[in-house]
């Protein structure tokens, strides 16, 4: 049979992930047939504004999603940073590939080359189109002004160096790399400089719920690290009931059994912020579950190779990390955030 593929059409970057996937479907099923749709979304026509100012959740997705509702394609590729934390019903996540490094990078400008951010001229222009990036570091460097940009990664690289309006810009290690350019990394932000967006760096298929065929061939898919480490902060992001127009930032590590998450919020110029971590064990067996309640979602993820009992613990940690940010102020700093924001 052949399956088909929904893709948002103007992205190079989205084209690549979408084979990526396929390849590995490939490898897994030799005797499918993929078939690739590309489509136009919304966000993707909408350039000249502020990503966080249009406030729509499914800007990169709603387009696809019908096309998945009407049957048109059968699975759909995001990078699952766009995905909301709540998904429309009949909807899920079928599979969380591994992880890219998630990580946020800085590309400089042809005549900055060799420099950090540290060492960049006072008053310097940085460009980033993220309120979560933004917040960050303009409390780290306080000497830098940051600017909005949009466009796909081709046009954002373009406008760095062909003008002379940035000393660099800030984009997301995972897709330089998956577009082979890796080697315009200037600098790479740990945690200590910049927390990262949730799920930033996975892959996701979305599928229909109900699809039990295709639900079991994508699940093969998952890599159970990241799909903990994911659940953990789209948990702890829905709590809050953050989005793209609040800066909320994660961290996770999954080591020896124990899951760690650093979860963050932020007010708009990152004065006011509360950061904590926690942990919990996610050291449980696979077992076999049959019955009614084998298709369980955790914050839309789908996982059935994964120790149940795990993805619940790593649900429980985001909630619980969320409610500590909460009991310290965090709903305060985020609605001032959003206000702003809106105004």
């Amino acid at each position: 049979r052949a399956l088909s593929l929904g893709l948002c059409a103007s992205l190079q970057l989205a084209r690549i992930q979408t084979d990526s996937v396929v390849s590995m479907l490939r490898q897994l099923y030799p005797d499918l047939h993929f078939e690739i749709v590309a489509m136009s979304t919304t966000g993707d026509k909408i350039l000249d504004t502020a990503l966080s100012k249009i406030g729509e959740k499914s800007l990169f997705t709603k387009e696809l999603e019908n096309a998945l509702e009407k049957n048109e394609v059968d699975l759909v590729v995001h990078s699952l940073k766009d995905l909301p934390t709540s998904l429309p019903p009949g909807f899920t996540i079928g599979a969380v590939c591994k992880r890219e490094n998630p990580l946020d990078a800085v590309v400089f400008h042809p005549k900055n080359c060799g420099k950090t951010l540290s060492l960049l001229p006072e008053k310097s222009v940085i460009g980033t189109s993220s309120l979560r990036r933004a917040a960050q570091l303009k409390k780290k460097f306080p000497q830098l002004e940051f600017r909005d940009i949009r466009g796909n990664l081709n046009t954002r690289l373009k406008k760095l160096d062909e003008k002379e309006d940035f000393s660099a810009i800030i984009l997301a290690a995972a897709g330089l790399k998956r577009m082979g350019w890796e080697n315009r990394i200037g600098q790479l932000l740990g945690p200590e400089d910049c927390l990262y967006a949730v799920g930033q760096g996975a892959l996701a298929v979305e599928v229909r719920a109900k699809d039990q065929e295709i639900l079991n061939m994508v699940s093969a898919l998952h890599d159970a690290d990241t799909v903990l480490c994911c659940i953990a902060e789209r948990a702890f992001m829905k709590r809050l009931e953050g989005g793209c127009s609040v800066p909320v930032a994660v961290n996770s590590l999954l080591k020896d059994g124990q899951l760690y998450l650093t979860g963050a919020v932020y007010s708009l110029d990152g004065s006011d912020s509360l950061r904590e971590t926690m942990q919990t064990s996610v050291n449980y067996p696979h077992q076999s579950e049959d019955g009614p309640n084998d298709d369980v979602q955790h914050v839309g993820v789908t996982a059935k190779n994964v120790p149940s009992q795990a993805q619940e613990a790593a649900e429980n940690l985001g909630i619980e990390l969320a409610n500590l940010l909460l009991s310290k102020g965090a709903k305060h700093i985020l609605s001032v955030a959003r206000q702003l924001n809106d105004a």
